[in-house]
């Protein structure tokens, strides 16, 4: 009996342990999600106002941010025609310490410390116009085929 009743409140105590992991990582990850989701609109707006170079247009895209809320992975968009990509990003990282003070003036009642930015190049758009010609390429060549077998 003694050996049963042990091994229940074993069991119960795993069981209570194992809950408050899973409802812990799930608040997580949802004020990591939150977090992130402010980032971004306030970097986007502190990006575009202040480090924007002009001809260029920057796009905050994603924001993850770790589970700890110490580092920011920053997903930026950059259209800039003519203009080079890694002189931005240079940019950018040189004011990393004057545009992390100016988040850190908005977000500063939701954290207790501001998380580290690390700003990465978003290659969505291209890989999108990339695959977009690829398929205008196919539709190219299957008109011209259904255009020469009509002509036979």
């Amino acid at each position: 009996m003694w050996k049963n009743v042990v091994a229940l409140k074993m069991w119960e105590a795993i069981h209570k342990t194992s809950l408050s992991i899973a409802l812990y990582n799930n608040i997580m990850s949802i004020r990591t999600e939150r977090l992130g989701s402010v980032i971004k609109k306030d970097l986007g707006k502190i990006i575009q106002k202040s480090y924007q170079p002009s001809g260029a247009f920057v796009t905050v895209t994603k924001v993850e941010v770790t589970p700890d809320l110490m580092i920011a992975k920053i997903h930026l968009s950059v259209y800039a025609p003519g203009k080079d990509e890694d002189a931005l990003f240079a940019h950018l990282e040189e004011k990393k310490v004057s545009i992390r003070k100016e988040l850190a003036g908005k977000i500063r009642h939701q954290v207790r410390r501001i998380p580290e930015l690390h700003f990465i190049n978003d290659l969505t758009a291209e890989y999108v116009e990339k695959m977009e010609g690829l398929f205008q390429e196919i539709r190219e060549e299957r008109e011209q085929r259904n255009n020469d077998s009509e002509e036979r």
